[in-house]
């Protein structure tokens, strides 16, 4: 699958692989993705061969020339497409995934951002809803004997319930961003419902 971290990155302005690299390491870390390089470059190579990115070689004072990638029209209608494709929420609440999305297919404009928000929201509610009562897994546990069983209890229900509670503050995020995107939506005169869904083609620097 491309990788559309790396496409959305270049529709915010032409980057070098170490441009991208060293964004990923700072700003991107919440991505949950490594510090390699090795898949920013195969990431490269990938969506060049699609017709999605051109290249220049950019002279760099004190350093060697880079090789600087920008989105072609190709790339543009390629990253649209993503954008307005279905959100699949992960399991996991909070998922990398889940940022990656509506940080580089919101950045498109309030309805990309609110669709992606909406979906995420009705999957927490629901996946809230259908919880029970934990079965925690030191239950039947036959620990070692250095391990005492009613502190692992104990240790199980503290981790239990820090996923819980995490999970309702993200379910509270999400109303309240669900609601921001709303008032963006109609500030800016847009129909909070729909995406437009048609290309622009429009041409890159």
């Amino acid at each position: 699958m491309p990788d559309f971290t790396i496409l959305g990155l270049l529709a915010r302005g032409p980057a070098s692989g170490y441009d991208l690299g060293k964004w990923l390491r700072t700003d991107g870390r919440w991505l949950g993705r490594g510090t390699s390089m090795t898949p920013v470059y195969r990431a490269l190579t990938d969506i060049e061969s699609r017709g999605w990115v051109s290249t220049r070689v950019e002279p760099r004072e004190n350093a060697p020339a880079a090789t600087v990638y920008s989105l072609t029209p190709a790339g543009v209608e390629a990253l649209e497409q993503w954008a307005a494709s279905e959100h699949r929420p992960d399991e996991r609440p909070m998922s990398p995934e889940f940022t990656k999305r509506l940080s580089f297919a919101g950045q498109l404009g309030p309805q990309y951002a609110l669709a992606i928000v909406r979906t995420e929201l009705d999957f927490r509610r629901r996946q809230r809803a259908a919880e029970q009562d934990p079965v925690l897994p030191s239950e039947g546990a036959q620990p070692i004997p250095e391990i005492d069983r009613d502190w692992l209890t104990r240790i199980d229900a503290l981790t239990h319930d820090r996923g819980w509670q995490s999970t309702s503050l993200f379910i509270g995020w999400l109303e309240t961003t669900e609601r921001e995107l709303v008032r963006e939506c109609e500030r800016q005169h847009l129909d909070p419902t729909t995406i437009d869904r048609t290309p622009t083609h429009q041409e890159t620097r």
